[in-house]
């Protein structure tokens, strides 16, 4: 992103400003409460608050754009930033946002999550091979729960049946945990979750978990193979991460990005992550900036192919 590059190369930027840099409280403005980028929002601003000396006070904002138009319109002198996910760069395209992401700066990728592929029991599929054969065969008569258009595991459903070539039939839900529910009963029969969301589930024998949406097997399902080993290429991860507005002073990016990973890389901290189904990162802002770049272009081209628009 040219906003990255025009970030960290206006060094100039008052660096003994950032050395006392915070002075003040500063405002974390994230996505409503609930969720993985709530929760990754509040760990956060504790370890940053514990670190830099001043409060990181999370300010929850429900609406699909209200909080990166927040931060992407807010002064750039780092006391108003944004944790959010990979919806504030795919929403854009999709249909016609307040903001663009020119106008936010990658700081860190704090956190990524997978999604794990589950059937119900009474679909008669062992693996993600059989699944897709079974879909072929039945075109249009397997069903499967999604959230919004634009959500992570609506994308990640949608990339898998334009890769594996099936036809699945969205059944939209506001919420996983409905979703879920109606899983487990039968009334849909695939589903790509959280790990948190489903785990027990399969643990209980109520769902059958097929594969990871990771590129590589992931600690967060062990013994649980890819769906990238079925079909090369597939990868769909959640991105929970840390953005300033641009023009921010690239020594105030500098020092965010050392305390927030600095925090990132304690063992505790990613024990409680982990614990909670996220991986905690630590990522530099270019190697974010990079994910995103991925990420965007892969779920760009789901979205032209098929024409997709916000619910």
């Amino acid at each position: 992103m040219r906003a990255l590059w025009v970030a960290l190369t206006l060094a100039p930027a008052s660096f003994t400003w950032a050395q006392a840099y915070p002075a003040k409280p500063v405002r974390v403005v994230t996505a409503a409460p609930g969720g993985g980028v709530d929760f990754t929002a509040r760990l956060l601003a504790l370890g940053l608050t514990a670190n830099l000396g001043q409060q990181f006070v999370v300010d929850n904002r429900g609406g699909s754009h209200v909080a990166p138009l927040t931060v992407a319109n807010a002064v750039p002198d780092g006391y108003t930033v944004l944790v959010h996910n990979n919806t504030i760069w795919t929403a854009p395209l999709m249909e016609k946002a307040n903001y663009s992401m020119a106008q936010l700066v990658p700081v860190v990728l704090a956190t990524r999550s997978i999604a794990i592929l589950v059937v119900h029991p009474s679909l008669a599929v062992q693996s993600v091979k059989e699944l897709i054969a079974l879909a072929k065969a039945k075109a249009g008569e397997i069903n499967y729960a999604s959230g919004p258009v634009g959500s992570v595991n609506f994308l990640s459903a949608e990339l898998f049946k334009q890769m594996a070539g099936v036809n699945l039939v969205r059944i939209s839900y506001k919420g996983g945990g409905p979703a879920v529910n109606d899983l487990i009963a039968g009334q849909v029969k695939v589903m790509f979750a959280t790990t948190g969301s489903v785990t027990q589930h399969v643990k209980s024998g109520r769902l059958r978990a097929l594969a990871a949406t990771s590129a590589e097997p992931s600690p967060l399902a062990p013994g649980l193979p890819t769906i990238a080993a079925t079909v090369p290429g597939y990868e769909s991860l959640a991105f929970y991460g840390l953005f300033v507005p641009v023009n921010t002073p690239a020594a105030i990016i500098t020092r965010l990005n050392a305390e927030s990973r600095k925090y990132l890389d304690l063992a505790e901290t990613k024990e409680r992550f982990f614990s909670s189904g996220v991986e905690a990162v630590s990522s530099t802002p270019q190697e974010f900036d990079a994910a995103i770049r991925a990420d965007t272009a892969r779920m760009q081209k789901v979205i032209q192919a098929t024409g997709l628009r916000a619910d």
